[in-house]
């Protein structure tokens, strides 16, 4: 697929189809190979509007109130994803002190204070050391991801899909994005570790086969039978709590908190378009929406709207197919296999 009409206007995907491709962002990754985890930053070049919807059964967060538009604080200076479960929410820590130290956040003297909401995913039981002792490593792999922030970055096993599983197969980070020919940027980035299947029963077909862009999944070819006439891969059993999709999803289209809070709501049917089934009590799945703001609403309040509609619409397939894109980039690790070494693609 190459380039599409799209609520009226022709769109493509992006230059590096990364969620960077939307103006002002920066994106970098820090990995713990011995132990199988890692932590993606996202920073914004200036502060940012946000807003969050989480949906899962077994979530793990930090600053998502702050988002909510009765709120204060109405821009954030950076967002954090991790693995680690619980133990990974020290990451934002390490996020914090690293911005405050370059002056970069709310200046309320003597101290300059960020704020970073942040979620985690578990991944715990994926055969790594996770012997790490006091302190756990979260925290400076925050500090390092900052450091190696760019617009370009790796997908697959890097950052917060380090260690991630997607149903039996490794999960990843993927990023994708799209443009408009009326200057709309969307972009999105997912750290993919579903206690559902991205993959269609039977089939070396994604669940998101259909929104692929140029070959990004490896050419997808349509399933050999319909959905309803396969069994759907349930999980049996599990704990709460122990998976998790975290998504990042950007406009340069200038939104306050309560739009971006429905552009995360429709966002999240692009999991639900990519890894069936979704929203599950083992899943902790979280959708955050930024705005960069360097674009206006064309045709003012009345069009906001249709605006939303359009862009909400975008960032639901630029999730599918980064789902989609994380698990294809991902290589196997221990007990994992990856996509590429299950299925051929042709």
């Amino acid at each position: 697929m190459g380039k599409g009409r799209y609520g009226g206007g022709m769109t493509q995907m992006g230059p590096r189809n990364l969620i960077t491709d939307v103006d002002g962002l920066k994106v970098g990754n820090a990995v713990d190979h011995n132990a199988r985890t890692g932590v993606t930053v996202v920073l914004p070049d200036a502060p940012v509007a946000a807003a969050v919807d989480v949906r899962g059964g077994g979530p793990g967060t930090r600053e998502t109130d702050a988002l909510n538009p009765s709120c204060l604080v109405t821009h954030i200076h950076a967002l954090c994803l991790s693995g680690g479960s619980v133990f990974g929410l020290d990451a934002a820590g390490g996020v914090v002190s690293w911005m405050s130290a370059r002056r970069r956040g709310l200046a309320l003297e003597p101290l300059t204070i960020p704020v970073v909401p942040s979620a985690i995913l578990y991944d715990l039981a994926n055969g790594g050391d996770k012997n790490w002792g006091d302190p756990p490593p979260y925290r400076e792999l925050g500090q390092k991801a900052c450091d190696w922030a760019g617009a370009t970055f790796d997908l697959g096993n890097v950052g917060a899909g380090f260690g991630a599983s997607a149903g039996p197969l490794k999960g990843g980070l993927g990023s994708t994005s799209i443009v408009t020919d009326d200057g709309i940027q969307v972009g999105a980035l997912v750290a993919v570790n579903p206690q559902g299947s991205v993959v269609m029963p039977n089939s070396a077909s994604f669940w998101a086969w259909p929104y692929e862009q140029q070959n990004e999944l490896g050419g997808q070819v349509p399933p050999p039978a319909r959905p309803t006439d396969m069994e759907l891969d349930l999980p049996v059993e599990g704990l709460p709590g122990t998976n998790t999709t975290l998504v990042v999803v950007a406009t340069n289209v200038n939104l306050d908190r309560a739009a971006l809070g429905r552009i995360a709501s429709m966002a999240h049917d692009g999991i639900a378009r990519a890894v069936r089934p979704v929203h599950t009590p083992f899943d902790g799945d979280v959708v955050f929406a930024l705005s960069t703001g360097g674009q206006e609403v064309s045709g003012g309040v009345e069009a906001l709207p249709g605006t939303l509609s359009r862009i909400g619409s975008l960032a639901a397939d630029c999730v599918a197919r980064a789902i989609a894109r994380g698990v294809f980039e991902a290589e196997t690790l221990g007990d994992f296999l990856s996509y590429k070494s299950v299925h051929t693609t042709e």
